[in-house]
């Protein structure tokens, strides 16, 4: 923990004098946000209350979590770089802050670092763009716990998380999430508002926890038959699926073997995972 309370110190001059020497790296796909405007539309979706429980993952130089901290008790961030750690915890000296450094993608969500005496927790961030798609998928193991989720995703991202059977972007990532969480895009956001400006739009999510929860009977055969299906995408689910599903279970379920992947609603790729051999 970098500090403890129930207030935190003022930050305008440390932030100042040290953010000229804080340099994003392209292997964690950093890009900060520097926008006000942006940052309280976030803050406005995501209200939060005071006692929430909440994870912010890759805090970058604190913009976002410095007005957290204005609306909440206590907040854990997590960041893996280094020397970032050591400047949030100089920036944030004497707050209500707790900071893991490790790798989001191996942290258990449900530990007491995370959750420490609560029984859910509310996620936030800027989600780092090269790790955003199995960030997710990690999340989505977790989901029991997780009250809510707002995010910065590129929008290529957020518009395959919205997409409906038959959409352009309908892929993996839609089916994926389509059975575990009910996802809106909130906002465009441009590449002018973040330092340095990426190549791409981004866009705010927010996700909710399906109720009552989806449980599929066999995880690992939903997300290998899903898988399988979209990497043969031009082809038939007949000729997709050759190798998982026979012809006669197409017709078990009521399924059209002639589809192609992308025609194909999240429900009956559930459907399909779970007949029996």
């Amino acid at each position: 923990m970098c500090g403890s309370g129930h207030g935190h110190q003022p930050v305008e001059t440390l932030a100042c004098s040290k953010l000229s020497r804080i340099s994003p790296r392209k292997r964690f796909g950093q890009h900060f946000l520097a926008d006000q405007i942006v940052l309280e539309s976030i803050i406005r979706a995501f209200s939060p209350k005071r006692d929430d429980r909440v994870l912010e993952i890759g805090p970058g130089t604190g913009t976002l979590t410095e007005v957290l901290l204005d609306h909440l008790d206590h907040l854990v961030a997590i960041e893996v770089d280094r020397d970032m750690v050591k400047y949030l915890c100089h920036r944030f000296s004497g707050s209500p802050l707790s900071i893991l450094q490790q790798d989001i993608l191996s942290t258990n969500i449900r530990s007491h670092d995370v959750l420490g005496e609560s029984s859910s927790v509310r996620i936030i961030g800027n989600l780092p763009y090269n790790i955003s798609t199995p960030l997710l998928f990690h999340i989505f193991d977790s989901l029991d716990i997780v009250q809510d989720m707002l995010f910065m995703v590129q929008k290529e991202v957020a518009l395959r998380l919205v997409a409906q059977a038959g959409d352009r972007s309908y892929g993996r990532l839609s089916v994926m999430a389509s059975l575990h969480v009910d996802t809106e895009l909130l906002l465009d956001v441009q590449p002018e508002s973040f330092s340095p400006p990426p190549k791409v739009t981004s866009s705010i999510i927010h996700m909710q926890p399906k109720h009552p929860a989806i449980k599929p009977k066999n995880r690992e055969r939903l997300e290998m038959l899903v898988k399988t299906a979209f990497s043969n995408r031009r082809k038939t689910l007949r000729n997709a699926l050759s190798n998982m599903v026979a012809p006669e279970q197409f017709k078990q379920v009521g399924i059209d073997y002639s589809l192609r992947p992308e025609n194909l609603e999240p429900l009956d790729y559930l459907r399909l995972s779970e007949i029996r051999d």
